[in-house]
């Protein structure tokens, strides 16, 4: 009797300047049944990959060279502006909001993440995988941050505390089966939530955009 065939591992490219952190970025990914197909140090370079080869997802600096300020923010602008949807997540040593906000505004598919995640497999993995399969992810530092910045004004005060919860663990990637998990919920129970969510903040039914990922922007104070 022949095995069930296995479904094919995301390939991914990374782009640091720093080999060690590359290298650490690779192995971690690997190991997670991740294949890394490219690794290079600059953004040109992802760039080039990308055009190269079949890629699921990239993940990559916001500082490079030449100039060590957004250079992977700037390449991942240019992807989307080129029609590229693949999946993208960003890293930073810093939380920035304002880089957060620039990421989260390129649309579906991308994510923000401090380097320190690194060190945590599970984390690193699943974002990676969320962002391949056009999902979003935002830090929990960086939504903590943000969060403090809501005005009482906000479309986010009328959400209940659960519902914030929700919507918290939509910025950091979890779908609704991961949010139920966490939170000790039901599945209905957690899309009774997002229902509610996107009602609240006056998100319709658009065939342009993503509901989800406005959900995110809204609480991350982009819209």
């Amino acid at each position: 009797m022949s095995e069930p065939d296995r479904p094919a591992a995301l390939r991914v490219a990374i782009a640091d300047d720093a080999l060690l952190l590359r290298e650490g970025i690779a192995k971690v990914l690997e190991d997670g049944g991740i294949e890394v197909v490219a690794s290079v140090g600059t953004a040109d370079e992802l760039l080039e990959a990308v055009r190269d080869l079949d890629l699921d997802a990239a993940v990559l600096d916001i500082r490079m060279p030449p100039t060590h300020r957004d250079e992977g923010i700037v390449a991942l602008e240019q992807l989307r502006a080129g029609g590229d949807q693949m999946g993208v997540l960003l890293l930073s040593m810093y939380a920035t909001p304002e880089y957060a906000l620039r990421v989260m505004g390129a649309g579906s598919g991308t994510g923000y993440l401090l380097k320190e995640r690194v060190s945590e497999p599970q984390t690193l993995v699943r974002a990676v995988e969320t962002v391949a399969s056009g999902g979003s992810v935002v830090d929990p530092e960086v939504v903590e941050q943000l969060v403090h910045r809501t005005r009482a004004d906000d479309p986010l005060a009328r959400l209940t505390e659960r519902e914030r919860s929700v919507l918290e663990l939509m910025a950091q990637g979890y779908s609704n089966g991961g949010i139920a998990q966490t939170l000790f919920l039901g599945l209905k129970t957690v899309e009774t939530h997002v229902r509610s969510i996107l009602q609240k903040l006056d998100l319709e039914e658009s065939p342009e955009h993503h509901r989800r990922v406005l959900a995110v922007l809204t609480l991350l104070g982009a819209r």
